[in-house]
């Protein structure tokens, strides 16, 4: 019989930054979710009242977790595949 272990991670990772601050990602994970994994919540703030939004739905129906990547507006975290050396800033505003 064999036993698989499920929260084993992969021995492979890779770098990308955010906001200047190096992330960890394992290939295939999405930004958002290697976001989470850091600790980092707040992905973007709304254009006027400059209140925190973060991953919401976390499939790519809705846009809260916008962020800028490699220069890049309205890129939605969820659903964007981490690449190295790829930097990711915080948005301002929405698409």
């Amino acid at each position: 019989m064999q036993v698989f272990t499920l929260l084993a991670k992969p021995s492979a990772s890779i770098t990308f930054t955010f906001n200047d601050l190096e992330v960890s990602a394992i290939p295939g994970q999405s930004v958002g979710a290697a976001l989470l994994e850091a600790g980092d919540r707040v992905l973007r703030v709304t254009r006027f009242e400059k209140k925190p939004r973060a991953m919401f739905c976390g499939i790519g129906v809705c846009f809260d977790c916008l962020v800028v990547i490699d220069g890049a507006p309205n890129q939605r975290a969820c659903i964007t595949e981490a690449k190295a050396n790829m930097v990711v800033r915080t948005q301002v505003g929405g698409a």
